[in-house]
């Protein structure tokens, strides 16, 4: 429970980061983070557009460098893209300027990235760019930086595909379990998750849209 949904402390922590939008709507937003990475993103996508939805993707600068035809792939379907710095770092283990300069590093990859495919795009006035922390820990001055600069998104329930002790029936519970009106859900597309996403993806989002849920970007 304090790992698939986050406790009042944590978020806490955090005030001004987006945790969980609307409670009284019923809607979900799905996100991904990672990615993006050959034979796991294409896959995710083939599998929102056959559902007729979008996400969010939280990407990795590196994979963004190592596999532009996939991050390309992700923006030309109109999925939406955030920040999940350049080498994946944790805040609470690297120093303020060698954080914030990686998240800076993918924020100019990303922004690149999608005037290639759209090149006349530019963010509305007003409008931060999205950002989530790595294992969604920072240190305070980390967060009060990228909290000027950026739109933070945590999550309101993680499915924990990464974890090697759960199977696609247990991340596919954690979906049934903890979903609620407004909840940001966290999947990864990655090698990590694949094998379990291949059954819980589809599963989850036939669960969530029998149960009435619809289905929003950031």
């Amino acid at each position: 429970m304090l790992i698939e949904q986050p406790p009042r402390l944590l978020r806490w922590l955090y005030p001004r980061a987006l945790w969980r939008m609307d409670p009284s709507e019923r809607a979900v937003f799905l996100t991904f983070d990672d990615g993006p990475i050959p034979h796991v993103t294409p896959w995710v996508l083939e599998v929102l557009a056959h559902y007729g939805i979008h996400a969010t993707f939280f990407m990795v600068g590196d994979n963004i460098r190592k596999h532009p035809e996939e991050f390309r792939q992700v923006v030309a379907a109109g999925h939406t893209v955030g920040n999940h710095t350049f080498h994946h770092i944790s805040g609470h283990i690297h120093g303020d300027f060698h954080f914030t300069t990686d998240v800076e590093d993918c924020q100019h990859l990303i922004d690149e990235g999608i005037r290639s495919v759209i090149p006349h795009h530019s963010r509305p006035v007003g409008e931060l760019p999205l950002f989530r922390p790595p294992h969604g820990w920072m240190k305070r001055a980390q967060y009060a930086y990228v909290a000027k600069h950026y739109r933070v998104v945590m999550w309101d329930l993680v499915t924990r595909d990464y974890s090697m002790r759960l199977d696609a029936d247990d991340v596919l519970d954690n979906v049934r379990r903890y979903a609620r009106n407004g909840s940001i859900i966290t999947f990864h597309d990655s090698l990590k998750s694949i094998a379990k996403l291949r059954t819980a993806l589809p599963a989850a989002i036939e669960w969530l849209r029998d149960e009435g849920y619809d289905f929003r970007t950031l």
